[in-house]
């Protein structure tokens, strides 16, 4: 042992002495250069002491890390840096014993100046010693320490998903869900949307309480993938809170907390949106608190909503119906005051005939339709158009019990009031056919074609009224030209008065009902829901006093 150790220390010695050697060489050689700079020599002997010294340390290192000894590993690499520091893969095999120790912060800052020195070479390797310290932070519950490292990660090596992923991970620990949910939303306008993605983010939207938009995303993931788990999952799970919600609002409701039930149920819809015994439940509700307003909202809704659905949805539309009848009424109530303190007011009236009219009690909104009619500047195109279909309501009836000649007479003041309804023609020529005035019936069958050519009750009318000759036959015939010309001119001047006016009519979406005795051949009636049934804003008009704009 000890001649070993005199060897080494006279092997030091020769070694230090020969670079003691070359620096006074140099420093020699520094010193006779002219303006005392340094000339650019080479020292081959010195280089090759340095680099044998740095091989000799980096040997060691290998050594040591085969027999895990990372610590010797971590101070012969360093040596081994430090003699030749423009080695990248010195600084690399350090890092790399770094992190056999677990410390990745001296490890990341041996693989950054492998960096500088190798652009691109290691910055995978970087990125992930950045991942795997924000794991293990994120293990210990330091989230933001951990989201930070993990933002290092995805510097280094951007556009990978797992950093990103990661980087989500720690957000939602820390309780950013906002900045959750801002990360998803980047990642669907950059990727599109997936289902995955949906049910992500609807889950985000529930921890920040946005139940509604929550919904939308579930559906909308039901929609890309039906058959989707965790959307399925999550949307039970919203239908169970609403029926919780819903439950609550019953034991409110029932002892006598109205307003507490009503917050109940918005909860309820915040949760299901489309689910129309909520609206219904709700509009009793506000009906109960005297809030018409909303509850005429709601109960639209839920007629909306119930439409085209199942038998459940079918006893909710009737519910909806009988509760709206009620509505109505009591709007007529209160519109009956409104006129008591105010009878100069046109509106007052043309609103309390149209909640006659939904309820059916057509001579009482006749009689309020004609006292507007006479307060109201003429032609006024409001209540034309309330007169209009009107009478063509009370034509049909009277074609139904079988007055052809009084239909015809209600379809002609129809036509009087509003000239460019398609069907209150096609009406009056069913009537008219019938009391034996077959030319009228032709000349308003041609203006049916003008106004309304695409309707299904044309060909059976054309077939009969024009035998074999086609529909632009008939209006290519001097006839036609001439019911054309005089048709034109009546609803230039109708356009002209109600310039501004929606109108009510819409021949395409037309209601048909049909008489068993007269083989199909019942005029087409405008006691439907798009047409006559009376809109929200009517009726929330009439609630305030102020007439409506369209019917």
């Amino acid at each position: 042992m000890e001649t070993e150790e005199k060897t080494d220390n006279t092997q030091r010695s020769e070694q230090q002495g020969l670079v003691d050697e070359a620096r006074r060489k140099e420093n020699n050689t520094s010193k006779e250069a002219p303006g005392g700079k340094r000339p650019q020599r080479s020292h081959p002997q010195g280089s090759a002491i340095v680099q044998s010294k740095a091989a000799e340390h980096y040997s060691h290192g290998e050594d040591a890390t085969g027999r895990f000894q990372y610590e010797k590993a971590v101070i012969c690499f360093s040596k081994a840096a430090t003699l030749q520091p423009h080695q990248a893969r010195l600084f690399a095999a350090q890092a790399e014993a770094y992190l056999q120790l677990c410390d990745f912060q001296s490890a990341a800052a041996c693989y950054q100046k492998a960096c500088l020195l190798e652009p691109g070479a290691f910055s995978g390797r970087l990125a992930f010693i950045y991942y795997l310290q924000g794991q293990c932070l994120f293990d210990r519950g330091l989230f933001p320490e951990a989201l930070e490292a993990v933002s290092r990660a995805a510097g280094v090596a951007p556009g990978c998903r797992a950093h990103a992923v990661r980087s989500l991970v720690c957000l939602a620990a820390a309780g950013r869900h906002a900045d959750c949910l801002k990360l998803v939303n980047d990642w669907m306008a950059s990727d599109g949307a997936t289902s995955d993605l949906l049910v992500l983010r609807a889950r985000l939207h529930r921890r920040l309480h946005q139940t509604s938009r929550c919904h939308q995303d579930v559906r909308s993931a039901l929609a890309l993938n039906p058959t989707c788990p965790e959307a399925g999952a999550l949307l039970l799970q919203l239908r169970r809170a609403a029926e919780r919600a819903r439950q609550r609002a019953v034991d409110r409701a029932v002892s006598g907390r109205l307003s507490e039930a009503v917050c109940e149920i918005d909860v309820a819809l915040e949760n299901c949106p489309h689910d129309a015994r909520l609206y219904l439940f709700r509009g009793i509700l506000y009906r109960r608190l005297k809030d018409f307003t909303a509850a005429i909202e709601d109960l639209v809704q839920a007629v909306e909503l119930s439409e085209g659905a199942g038998e459940e949805q079918q006893e909710v539309r009737g519910q909806a119906e009988c509760f709206g009848r009620g509505l109505f009424a009591e709007a007529a109530l209160l519109l009956n005051k409104a006129v008591d303190e105010e009878k100069g007011q046109a509106g007052l009236y043309l609103n309390r005939g149209d909640c006659f009219f939904k309820q059916g009690e057509w001579s009482y909104a006749l009689a309020d339709y004609q006292q507007a009619e006479e307060m109201m500047r003429p032609d006024d195109p409001a209540v034309r158009r309330r007169l209009a279909v009107l009478h063509n309501t009370l034509g049909s009836l009277h074609f139904q019990d079988g007055r052809f000649q009084e239909a015809a007479d209600m379809f002609s003041v129809a036509v009087r009031y509003d000239p460019s309804a398609g069907r209150y023609y096609e009406n009056r020529a069913r009537s008219l056919r019938r009391v034996g005035n077959p030319v009228g019936a032709r000349r308003d069958l041609i203006r049916t074609l003008v106004l309304d050519p695409t309707s299904q009750e044309l060909p059976p009318m054309l077939t009969d009224l024009f035998p074999g000759r086609s529909a632009s036959d008939v209006l290519s015939s001097p006839a036609g030209q001439e019911v054309r010309g005089q048709l034109t001119a009546s609803v230039s001047e109708q356009q002209r008065l109600s310039e501004k006016v929606t109108p009510l009519t819409n021949e395409a979406a037309a209601s048909r009902s049909r008489d068993p005795a007269a083989a199909g051949e019942e005029p087409r009636s405008c006691v439907d829901q798009q047409e006559a049934g009376l809109t929200v804003r009517s009726l929330l008009q009439a609630l305030m006093g102020k007439p409506s704009e369209r019917f």
